[in-house]
């Protein structure tokens, strides 16, 4: 297995070949350094460039977002939609939401990307869009339940997309015992066992996981 500092020389390497962030996207990771505890939480370069070509592959109408931060994923997933599409984005906390809100006006998306404040759990149920694309990027523990909430609102052949389903390596046998740990190790299990979706885990960043629906 690589050592850590070759496993940061390799995405080093790749996101040296990448395309390079938009300066808004610069400019926003900036900022998040600056005035948040966890900018770790960003989707990041290269991540974000994947989040960004994956979309403008699909040419989705409808995206959900659930889990904003200060809405450096969102931009990279509205780069691909649709003349007539719209990203609906799910978050609780005001205040990473108001550097979202600002970066979403000035990379011009404001009429394209809905931010819903509150719970994902109550704010869901409301949902009567059908969904091209869900990324969840929020509570881990409730990565499960999240996922069961958005399938039905998935088109078919549309794709649901989990951030950190890697966990820092820790779900990798022999798996680390920690509660966190062990429920995001029972998600992975869970996708990998349903049959209403085909899928594929990419070890991109904390790992990606990728779910079409199939029927």
């Amino acid at each position: 297995m690589k050592s850590r500092w070759e496993q940061i020389a390799a995405e080093q390497y790749a996101e040296a070949h990448t395309t390079p962030e938009l300066p808004v996207l610069q400019r926003l990771v900036r900022e998040t350094h600056l005035k948040t505890t966890l900018p770790r939480m960003l989707s990041g370069h290269l991540q974000g460039a994947m989040l960004s070509l994956f979309s403008e592959m699909v040419r989705p109408t409808n995206i959900l977002e659930i889990g904003t931060f200060t809405g450096y994923s969102a931009i990279c997933l509205a780069q691909g939609l649709a003349p007539e599409g719209r990203l609906i984005t799910i978050d609780n906390n005001e205040e990473t939401l108001e550097i979202a809100h600002r970066y979403f006006h000035e990379a011009g998306l404001s009429d394209k990307i809905e931010i819903r404040t509150g719970d994902a759990a109550q704010i869901l149920p409301l949902l009567d869009e059908v969904f091209d694309i869900v990324f969840i990027d929020a509570d881990k523990r409730q990565n499960a339940t999240y996922y069961e909430m958005v399938l039905p609102k998935v088109r078919k052949g549309g794709y649901i997309l989990i951030d950190n389903v890697l966990w820092s390596g820790k779900v990798i046998p022999p798996a680390a015992t920690d509660k966190d740990t062990a429920t995001i190790a029972a998600f992975n299990r869970m996708v990998q066992q349903d049959s209403r979706v085909k899928n594929i885990l990419l070890p991109i960043r904390d790992g990606l996981l990728v779910a079409q629906k199939l029927s």
